[in-house]
């Protein structure tokens, strides 16, 4: 079991873990939480009523956070040709083929997301043990296979994120930094909610939203009831 430290159990005794609150609430108190030293990374987790185990409850794709990540998002880019430079242009932090590929290989991960053309697929493909552990292998479905890389380039820069179940059906997405307005956070939750709402599975029976918890990196987690999570501010003003 791990121990928390300090900042941690503090924070736990100024608020009721076990109530469920608004988006907005929920949010608010998040931020007055994170006391670390660092602008702590706010993320939701939710878990889904699906069983990922099967084919066709899968949840995966990506998301635009209207409000940015806050972070400085590192790309590689595996690409040849006029593609790498165009990659170039729009920003990649590594570009590469073969080279890239071998570099990846010997041990090189100073990268947040990975981007292919369709063409360089079968030398990626070979990196599936390096990359797929550590989620970064390209995907059609999270449009990071793809011909247009400098859009995608521009699009994981400007704020675009990936979604998957985990085996238990939970999903993770960081929603910025703590430093972040209420409003500018909303923003992002609102988006990341109403894109799994929007994939929901078909096969997928009884209730989806079964548990949505908010937390900073250092800070305990605060539940938004999934009735009222895309209230606002403005609703928590007017209640």
């Amino acid at each position: 079991m791990a121990k928390h430290g300090k900042h941690y159990t503090d924070a736990t005794r100024r608020f009721d873990r076990d109530a469920l609150h608004s988006s907005a609430e929920a949010l608010g108190l998040v931020k007055t939480l994170a006391s670390a030293k660092f602008d702590e990374t706010v993320e939701v987790a939710i878990r889904l009523g699906v069983d990922p185990r099967k084919a066709d409850q899968m949840v995966r794709g990506t998301v635009a956070l209207p409000s940015g990540t806050g972070k400085d998002v590192r790309v590689a880019v595996f690409a040849a040709g006029e593609a790498a430079t165009e990659a170039r242009a729009a920003g990649a932090d590594f570009v590469g083929a073969d080279d890239l590929a071998a570099e990846v290989e010997g041990g090189m991960l100073d990268f947040d997301v990975a981007i292919a053309t369709p063409d360089l697929m079968p030398q990626v493909g070979k990196l599936g043990r390096v990359l797929g552990p550590r989620g970064l292998m390209p995907n059609p479905k999270t449009g990071t296979v793809t011909t247009d890389v400098a859009k995608a380039v521009s699009d994981f820069k400007g704020g675009k994120v990936e979604y998957r179940t985990d085996r238990y059906g939970n999903v993770h997405v960081p929603l910025g930094k703590a430093s972040f307005s209420g409003e500018a956070l909303g923003a992002n939750l609102h988006a990341v909610l109403e894109e799994i709402e929007r994939v929901k599975p078909a096969s997928a029976k009884g209730r989806y939203f079964k548990r949505i918890t908010v937390a900073s990196t250092m800070g305990p987690g605060v539940k938004i009831d999934p009735n009222r999570m895309y209230a606002t501010a403005e609703d928590a003003a007017t209640a």
